[in-house]
Formats: C-alpha cells, structure tokens, sequence
C-alpha cells in the first residue's frame, strides 16, 4: 500500500516536470501595470548604475517612481532601493564626479526639488529649496557647479518669484488676452511671459545650491524645449566655465520654426550663438572630455521637423565646423562622447531596430547593438557601454556591453509577469513596394498559435516614425496579438531607418505611397504566412495612423471589417488652422498655408471622401489633445452617425494626444478588444 502511494506520487512529480505551464495571454491591465525602468546613470568607476523605477498605484491612478542602487561587478548581485520616502517619487539621479554622492529629484518637500544621497552613510538631504519645480538639472564636470532648469517668469531674475509672469490674465474677467499665435502647445495653454530657463549654480559649504546666474541673458524662449526637450539639449563645457543649451526664440514666428539654435553662456553671463548660421535645428550639444570638440546634431531644412540630424564636430578653439556623418543617411537620436574623446556613440533607426553606432572622428560608422530598440546609453571608464533595450516583447532592461563586445543583461524587473504569459513570435518581411522600392514589415502572432488568425492591421504615427522593434506602454502589438491576433505592421514611405530619401517621400504624398504600400505589405504578409487571415482583418491607427483609418474609409471601403481611429485627422482644412505647431503642418503639405495652397491640402483630404464610407468605425480623441484637436474626432464621429455606419465615440477628458493614465489605458484597450472582437470574432 505504501509502495503504491509512493510509485504514485513519483509519477505525479514526473508528469508534472514533463507537461510545462501554459502562459496566460497578456492582459490590458499587464500592460497598464508593468514597471517601467529609466534614467540610468553609472559611478564614475564603473561600479555601480543606479535608475529610477516607476511601479503603479493602480487604485490612485497614477504612477509612483523609486529608485535603486545595483553593483554592476557581480552577476548575482540584486538591486537594493534607496533614498525612498513613502508616496513620493523620487527620479532622474545622477552621480557627482567623484562618485561619493547620487543627486535626484523628489517631490518629499510638496515641490520638485533636488536631493543629495550620500553613498557611504546612506543618508538623503535636500540641496534646492526655491520657489518654483524644478524640472532638471546637470552637474557641471568640476562637481560644483550645477545647471538648474523650470517654468520661470521671464524678468525674474531668482529661480522662482512670487509671481510667474504670465500677461494673458489682466483682469477683471476669467478671460485669457493673447497677441501672438502658440496660445497652446501639446495639452497646455501657454503661460506668455513664462518659459522654460537654465539657472546656474554653485554648491555651498552647507551642501545646499547657492548663487543663481540666470543663463541666457537677453534671450527669450524656451530651454531646454518644449514639450519634450530634457539635459540632452544642455551640455557643460570640459572646464565648468560655459554650458551651452538648445533654445527656439518665443516669437510670433514660432509656430512656423523648427529653428532651435545652441548658445553657450560663460560663467560671466555672456551669451553667443554657436549655430546662428543655420536656420533649422541645431540640438542634442555634448561636450568632448578633453575639450576640444563640441558635437551636436543638426538639419539642413528651415520648417522641417523629420529632416535628417547630422553629426557636426565644431573645434573649440578655432570655431570651425565640419559635418562628420554627412555620408551617413541616417538621423541620430542622441550623442555620447567615448573617454577618450576619440570616439562618439550614437543611437539612430536602421531597418526596424534602433541600434548603438560608434563613430571615429573621421566618420567611419560600426554598428554595436542587433535587433531591438536601445536608448539612455552610458558609456564606462573602460569603455564599455551600458544601456536601456527594449523590444517588441518586452519592456526597457538595462544591458551592459564590457570593453570586448560581450554583452549581458543586468535587469529583468518584469520577469514575474512576462514569465505568467504568452510570448509572441515575430517575423520579419520586406516586400516591393509603391515605385518599386523596398519597403518592411512585420507579423506579431501568439506563440503556439493554431489554426486561421484575424488580423489587426496596425498603422503607425508620426508619420516619420518607425513600428520596429520596440516596446510601447500605448499601442503594444503584443498585447495585441495575445487577444488571438496576427499584427501586421508597415514601415511605408515616410518612415525612419530606410535613409532620407524614403523619410521624404511621404511630403505632399499623405495618401498617396503610404496607402499603397499598406495595401501591397497586407497582401504580401498574407502570402507569407497564410495563418494570418488577411480577409478577416480590422485596421487600426493614431496620429498619422488614425488619418490612415479615414483616408482608407474613403479610398479602401472594401478592405476591412472595422477601423479604429485614434486622434486622427479628418478635415484638412480645419486642421491647418486648429493645429499649434504649424511647421508640420505646413511642411507637410509643401511648406505652405492652406490659403496659399489649398489644392495640396485638398488632395489628401478625408472629408472629400466621406460619401464612400461604409465601414464601422470606433473613433477615439482627447480634450487636451492640441496637436490634433478633439473636434477632428467628433467631426469624423458625426459623419459616421449621419451616414449610418455602426460606430464609437470614445472621448478622455484628460488625456492630450496619448493615453498616458493607468485606468484609461485599461479602458482604452477594452474598447479596441471589444471593437475587433464584434467583428473578426463575431463577439458582441
């Protein structure tokens, strides 16, 4: 009896060691919830790497950011957490030169302020106590100085005064008073008379920032940009005395200028612009180690936002300026000097991955990463690298490249969930395209999946962009096709990593190559992998992608069996005048305004075409949404009704043009799933 228990139970075990665990498949909330690495920074040894992660609160509907400690000399070592306080976030730390001490954010004190953790004794002070946020900050090479930025009224000449400048509100009324155009930019209205400005600092005997020489003297606008621009557009010289900043003038010409200049300010407050020659923009400035070179990207085309970014090396000394990737085509995205000062790192789209490029000072390229999407590179003393990578099947990890190519991963803060589910098998294509040219693709599909798959036709925005492989917390193609899905992604004319040329070709061209390169990749990617039903199919798109869903209602009604339409443009006309930044736009329709030139606007335009609509359309838009404003939506919804097509209107009164909060993602996704499912599924 004994024996049999025994031989039983020996079985049990060996079935279940044989028979693996079946994954779940990805949820809405898995997405919505996983943590999210960022912003690490390395000791100047090459020790230690610290980073801030942000885990979510999902019942308070926002996020809460910490940040940890990890050695990078041992493999098995685990990141410890520190400095954290409870419910306060904690964010962007980095390490002072001699490594004794990690500065960062926190918002413990009621505002963004900086903070001082020492290493050795393991204890947190706060360093800044002004008036206003403080939005950044980066330490000059001497460790003394610091280069401080926030929203400040123009004439204050403190970091923060009582009152922030803004002119628009005289009085008596509610009532806003503007006399130049940028009254909003991406979900916010302007504040005139208050920008983004850099303050520099020095470290006082007490440990707290003293002093305050506002840099920029004279000028107007905002630096670092807005709305995204961060420490990659500033850049301590080698020596501590200048730092030297990215900054587009606040004018009446602004919405129509791409034209960001740098300007060094010297410790005296003296202010010249290094790039007053080129009329487009100049950014992303980095100072060599040794000091005799500033890199930094720039475009040729004044108006153009998507133009290629260069590689320009200017002499410190001389002034001279050469173009060093000019032979290159491609566009950088960010810049890091080697030690050494001999040679540069690079990241920039090269056919669906966004790898690191080493550049020598004679502009011979060597790519260092393969596939994925790899950012927030830091380079070690010894020459090895250390950085975020991302890929279609899983979120940001940290890797760290030694000084001989090996590579490691030193972070996996999602392995529990993305163990729990479904993975996905990715297949690249390529195909021959609108006039013959090359053009790629992808198909996400479940792994292990069976049988015939619908398919969900994903275009992406931009529309000089990439859908490669790399990971997003928005539109995910994993979470995607975990709902039982083929994805189907195009790279068509006018996207990135394909060279210049191929970017361009979308200029005066929104509905023309992109529509047939979608048609012909759908077709190919049928033909490739026959489990992706291609006559079984939905389309879905934002931004750029969400003006593909209407243009192809009207002039590819017989594709699909649904459309979602997410903050797309629906009338032409209305947007070129609705739209803040007015440069893409403009230049996107040959560099002109509609009343100069409507027949550029009107040839692509998706209200001219609504009486051949026929296919239902869930349409999702946001009141803060500025670059594409919430009433292109609700015109497009109220075509759909009059004409009576089954359709959605799904409107966030607080998002702008993403969905960014933790409960709305939930409910975004559960809308689309339910959209696809009604009619590729037969759901209800």
């Amino acid at each position: 009896m004994q024996k049999s228990l025994i031989l039983a139970a020996t079985a049990t075990l060996a079935l279940s060691l044989a028979t693996p665990i079946l994954a779940r498949p990805m949820t809405e909330t898995d997405l919505a919830t996983m943590k999210r690495l960022s912003a690490p920074a390395v000791s100047p040894d090459g020790t230690m790497v610290v980073y801030q992660l942000r885990e979510t609160n999902l019942e308070a509907n926002k996020g809460l950011t910490d940040l940890y400690m990890l050695k990078l000399g041992d493999p098995s070592a685990t990141a410890v957490k520190f400095a954290s306080q409870p419910d306060k976030n904690e964010h962007d730390p980095v390490f002072s030169p001699d490594g004794k001490s990690v500065y960062y954010m926190s918002n413990a004190s009621g505002s963004d302020q900086i903070w001082r953790y020492d290493v050795n004794a393991g204890q947190a002070a706060q360093v800044s106590n002004f008036k206003t946020d403080v939005a950044g900050f980066q330490i000059a090479p001497d460790g003394k100085k610091f280069a401080v930025w926030g929203d400040i009224g123009k004439d204050c000449p403190t970091f923060g005064c009582d009152k922030d400048g803004d002119t628009s509100k005289p009085g008596p009324g509610s009532g806003r008073e503007f006399d130049q155009m940028f009254v909003r930019h991406w979900d916010a209205w302007e504040t005139p008379g208050n920008y983004s400005r850099i303050f520099t600092f020095t470290i006082g005997a007490d440990g707290m920032l003293t002093g305050g020489q506002a840099a920029g003297k004279g000028l107007v606008g905002d630096a670092p940009s807005k709305p995204f621009g961060g420490a990659e557009e500033i850049s301590w010289s080698a020596d501590s005395k200048n730092v030297t900043f990215a900054l587009r003038k606040a004018d009446a010409k602004e919405p129509l200028s791409t034209n960001l200049d740098l300007y060094q300010s010297s410790a005296g407050g003296g202010v010249t612009n290094l790039t007053k020659a080129n009329q487009a923009t100049d950014t992303l400035p980095a100072a060599s180690p040794d000091g005799k070179w500033l890199a930094y990207a720039a475009m040729a085309r004044p108006g153009y936002e998507a133009d290629r970014q260069v590689v320009m090396l200017r002499d410190v000394k001389s002034g001279k300026v050469k173009a060093l990737t000019q032979n290159w085509d491609r566009s950088v995205g960010s810049i890091n000097w080697a030690p050494d000062s001999k040679n540069l790192y690079v990241t920039a789209n090269e056919i669906l991955d966004n790898p690191i490029f080493k550049i020598d000072l004679g502009g011979t390229v060597t790519r260092l990463t393969k596939d994925g999407h790899v950012s927030e590179v830091r380079v070690l003393k010894d020459g090895g690298l250390l950085y975020a990578m991302d890929s279609l099947k899983s979120p940001s990890d940290l890797y760290l490249r030694d000084a001989k190519g090996n590579v490691r991963q030193i972070t996996n803060v999602n392995k529990d969930v993305t163990a729990a589910i479904n993975d996905v098998n990715i297949q690249r294509f390529d195909f021959k395209g609108a006039n013959g040219d090359q053009v790629w693709g992808m198909i996400i599909k479940p792994a292990g999946a069976r049988g015939k798959l619908p398919v969900a036709f994903v275009v992406h925005g931009g529309p000089q962009g990439s859908f490669g492989d790399g990971w997003s917390f928005r539109w995910n193609p994993k979470v995607i096709a975990n709902q039982g899905y083929a994805v189907v992604t195009i790279d068509f004319h006018g996207s990135t990593g394909y060279g210049q040329a191929f970017t361009d070709a979308i200029n005066k061209n929104w509905g023309g190559w992109p529509l047939e390169d979608l048609k012909l990749g759908l077709a190919a990617a049928g033909k490739i992998d026959t489990q992706a039903d291609t006559k079984n199919a939905c389309a879905l798109g934002a931004s750029y992608g969400g003006y593909m869903m209407n243009w192809i209602a009207g002039k590819w009604s017989d594709g699909f069996k649904c459309l979602v339409q997410h903050d797309g443009v629906f009338d032409a006309r209305a947007m070129a005048y609705e739209t803040e930044e007015l440069w893409f736009d403009e230049w996107e329709h040959g560099g002109k305004p509609y009343y100069e030139a409507p027949e550029e606007y009107e040839k692509w335009n998706p209200v001219n075409h609504v009486d051949k609509w026929k296919t239902p359309m869930l349409v999702i838009t946001s009141e803060k949404d500025f670059r594409i404003p919430y009433t292109q939506g609700l015109a497009s919804f109220t075509a759909l009704q009059r004409k009576g097509i089954e359709s959605k209107l799904l409107i966030f009164p607080d998002e702008n043009h993403w969905v960014l909060k933790p409960k709305n993602s939930i409910q975004w996704h559960r809308n689309v799933f339910d959209w696809l499912a009604k009619y590729l599924k037969g759901g209800k």
